[in-house]
């Protein structure tokens, strides 16, 4: 045997995951909820806006504290935060 074989070991290609679909999923409770989102975001950035006004130290506290909590929200809008439902 050399050592520049050119035979590949043969690999087998990872299962398909399983198809999953959503039919319980309620679009009325997804709507709110991103409009849930987007006013939370917005008031986020508002508050932001004009704490910015206010001085440094008051604007430096409001970017730290919108940062967290845009952070939040885009983890929960992602459904990072869902728990996970059995695979069957």
């Amino acid at each position: 045997m050399f050592l520049w074989d050119t035979t590949m070991p043969l690999l087998a290609a990872p299962p398909e995951p399983p198809l999953r679909v959503a039919v319980a999923d309620d679009p009325r409770k997804r709507f709110w909820f991103r409009h849930w989102l987007f006013v939370w975001t917005t008031l986020t950035i508002v508050a932001t806006g004009w704490m910015c006004t206010l001085g440094a130290v008051p604007a430096i506290l409001a970017l730290v504290v919108a940062k967290h909590i845009l952070v939040a929200l885009l983890v929960m809008g992602l459904g990072v935060d869902q728990p996970r439902e059995a695979e069957a």
